[in-house]
């Protein structure tokens, strides 16, 4: 595994000797090194595309999970916190911590750490129950989508994704079939099981109704569908890869290419012809090809 952070320097015994120690003398002033150390390695990253112009997204860093669509961003750190990209740089949105975000044409939607679904309205997130999950998706055509801890697959159809009140419970319909990882987005959903297998499925998003699903060559962990409809997945190594050929004749495709990128990627999201990926080293880059 390539190194996330490059500090280099005497040894604490030779500089306690020299009297010019750096006294690491809390949890603030170490989390400042690591920030110094990791934007001398955006330096390396930015060179490092192999297929894609990549430069380093704007602070903060550590980053934990991201998604973008209609021209928005919104991640969440490793702290919890969540975020959504202003210009060049990033604003806090709402105060409650959530593990995963996602943005779409249903909104803003989240899960905490303890699977409670939130949805964002009136400048903060505020819990809808109903259903709990552990991933989200808001990226359809107007619907949401999620999975939970036991990988049962849940939709919520477009008529109750815009809840104004904090009571009341939404009407989550139960989606045959299991999976860790869902997507969707404007023709098919894509998602992949524990076993790392890849599946499609179209969605009705005004009633949830589904077509049967169709498994496709290839193993991913995560898979990520843009608003334009083309299909992104990330493998067990963090290796990137598009799907080709997809069309309203193939659905499906017809093989997936290797988008090359030298370090292993964490996560990622596709909207107005960007990636936006969150490396191992809990950085975002932003890429296009």
């Amino acid at each position: 595994m390539v190194g996330c952070f490059l500090v280099s320097g005497s040894s604490p015994q030779a500089s306690m000797k020299k009297k010019q120690s750096l006294i690491w003398s809390n949890k603030a002033t170490y989390r400042n090194m690591k920030v110094f150390a990791t934007l001398l390695v955006l330096v390396h990253y930015f060179t490092s595309c192999e297929g894609l112009t990549c430069k380093a997204a704007a602070i903060p860093l550590f980053a934990n999970q991201l998604d973008a669509s209609q021209g928005m961003v919104v991640m969440t750190d490793t702290s919890s916190n969540v975020f959504f990209l202003s210009g060049s740089s990033w604003t806090k949105l709402g105060s409650v911590p959530l593990k995963h975000v996602s943005v779409g044409p249903a909104g803003i939607w989240g899960v905490s750490n303890d699977d409670q679904v939130y949805k964002f309205s009136g400048g903060d997130f505020f819990p809808v129950s109903g259903q709990k999950l552990k991933q989200l998706d808001a990226g359809g055509e107007g619907h949401v989508v999620g999975v939970t801890d036991s990988n049962s697959i849940h939709c919520l159809d477009a008529t109750n994704v815009s809840p104004t009140q904090q009571q009341g419970s939404l009407n989550w319909i139960t989606v045959p079939g299991l999976l860790m990882h869902f997507s969707c987005g404007p023709n098919t959903c894509w998602g992949v099981n524990s076993n790392q297998d890849i599946f499609f499925i179209k969605i009705s998003p005004n009633s949830c109704r589904t077509t049967g699903w169709t498994k496709v060559d290839g193993l991913a962990v995560k898979a990520e569908v843009g608003t334009d409809g083309r299909v992104f997945v990330v493998n067990k190594g963090g290796n990137l890869f598009e799907r080709i050929g997809i069309s309203d004749n193939t659905p499906g495709g017809a093989y997936w290419k290797l988008i090359e990128f030298k370090k292993p990627i964490k996560c990622m999201s596709y909207d107005e012809g960007r990636l936006w990926i969150v490396t191992e080293c809990e950085t975002i880059q932003e890429c296009t090809q």
